[in-house]
C-alpha cells in the first residue's frame, strides 16, 4: 500500500477508548503552571497567552505538572537536558548535574496516559526541559549551551505513549497556522473517540470517513485517495486493523498543513454541488470571494460563511455532514484571520 504521510506507530486499540464515558468537550491535557497554578520551580505560575486562554473555554482541561508529579518540591532546583545529542539526553539538576530525573519524568508520563485514556490533546510549555513540545535548550556535561533542538522527557513521554495524541506548547499556539491543526485534530480525535465509543463497524467507519473527506482533501490530497482506497473493501476487512490502520492515515494527514491554495481547491469543489442551483450572477460572486481569499485579501471565513448561506438555501445533505465546513466551533474564529 502506498504511504501515509508521517510515520504510524501502533496507538491505543478502539476497545480502550470505548471502555470510556462520552464528553461533549474534548478533554484536553494542560501545564498546570498554564492555568494559574503556582507549580514552576521558581514557585511561579506561567501567564497563559490569549490564545491557551481561548483554548481552555473550549475544551474540558485537566492540569498536570510532571516535576511536582514525580514528587520534586515548590520551589525546587532548576533541571536541564544535558547530552552531545539531541536523542541521548537526561534531565538533570543545574547546580550539580548529579540528579537524573529522566526515568521518572518518562515512567510519568507514559502512566497519566494510560490513567487519562479519554484526552484528546494536550498543551505543553514551551522551553521547559520536561514539557517543551521542541526547540528545548540542550547542554554539554560542562555546563554550556550546545543547541536548542529537542523535547522534553514528559513530553517525549506523552508522544511515544500515544503517537496519535495532538501535542502543542504555549508558545507555538502563537502561530495561526499552528494553532488551527492542532485544534483540527483536537476535535477530530474527539469525534474518533466517540465513534470508538459507539462501537465501531465497517459502515460507521466508511460514515465517518464520508464526513471527513474534503478536511482531509485540505490537508493531504494523497491521503484523501489512500484512505479512500483503504476503505474500499471495508466490510473484509478485520474492524480493529483496519481502524488502527485508518485513523493513524487520517491524523497524520491533518497534521499536514492547509494552505490557502489547499483549502480554495475544496471551497470550490463545495462550490461545484451549487451549479445548477445559482444564478450566473451568484456563481460569478462565489467564485470571486474564493479567488480572493486564495490570494490573501479575505479571510477563509468569508467564502465559507457564503457557502454555509448557499446550501441553507439550497440544502445537500452530504455537505451538512462534511466536517469541513465547521471543524470547531465557531467562537474560536481560527478562520477569521488572514
Amino acid at each position: 500500500m502506498t504511504e501515509l504521510p508521517h510515520n504510524s506507530p501502533p496507538q491505543k486499540s478502539a476497545k480502550a477508548i470505548a471502555d470510556k464515558p462520552a464528553n461533549n468537550k474534548p478533554i484536553v491535557g494542560i501545564g498546570a503552571c498554564l492555568t494559574g497554578q503556582e507549580v514552576r520551580y521558581n514557585g511561579q505560575s506561567k501567564n497563559a497567552n490569549e490564545h491557551v486562554r481561548a483554548l481552555m473555554e473550549a475544551f474540558d482541561t485537566r492540569s498536570f505538572c510532571p516535576e511536582v508529579g514525580i514528587g520534586m518540591g515548590i520551589p525546587r532546583p532548576p533541571i536541564h537536558l544535558v547530552g552531545s545529542e539531541a536523542d541521548s539526553v537526561r534531565a538533570l539538576d543545574v547546580a550539580t548535574q548529579q540528579q537524573d530525573y529522566t526515568e521518572r519524568l518518562a515512567r510519568y508520563g507514559a502512566e497519566l496516559i494510560a490513567k487519562n485514556p479519554d484526552l484528546s490533546g494536550y498543551i505543553l510549555v514551551k522551553g521547559s526541559p520536561s514539557c517543551g513540545y521542541d526547540r528545548v535548550k540542550r547542554y554539554l556535561a560542562n555546563g554550556h549551551s550546545v543547541a536548542t533542538d529537542t523535547r522534553g522527557i514528559f513530553a517525549s513521554a506523552l508522544s511515544q505513549a500515544q503517537p496519535l495524541l495532538p501535542l502543542e506548547d504555549d508558545g507555538r499556539l502563537n502561530d495561526p497556522g499552528l494553532r488551527e491543526s492542532f485544534v483540527t485534530r483536537v476535535y477530530t480525535y474527539h469525534d474518533w473517540q466517540t465513534l470508538c465509543r459507539q462501537g465501531l463497524t465497517a459502515q460507521r467507519l466508511v460514515a465517518f470517513y464520508s464526513r471527513y473527506k474534503y478536511l482531509v482533501m485540505a490537508h493531504h490530497i494523497p491521503s484523501y485517495k489512500i484512505l479512500g482506497r483503504l476503505l474500499a473493501d471495508a466490510g473484509k476487512q478485520d474492524i480493529d486493523t483496519l481502524a488502527e490502520e485508518f485513523i493513524a492515515g487520517l491524523m497524520a494527514a491533518l497534521s499536514e498543513r492547509a494552505t490557502q491554495r489547499s483549502h480554495s481547491n475544496v471551497l470550490f469543489h463545495l462550490a461545484g454541488y451549487l451549479r445548477k442551483q445559482l444564478g450566473t450572477a451568484e456563481r460569478q460572486r462565489l467564485s470571486s470571494l474564493i479567488d480572493q481569499y486564495r490570494v490573501g485579501e479575505v479571510p477563509l471565513i468569508v467564502p465559507i460563511t457564503m457557502l454555509k448561506h448557499h446550501f441553507a438555501n439550497n440544502p445537500n445533505r452530504y455537505i451538512e455532514q462534511q466536517v469541513f465546513m465547521q471543524p470547531y466551533p465557531d467562537q474560536l474564529k481560527l478562520r477569521n484571520e488572514l
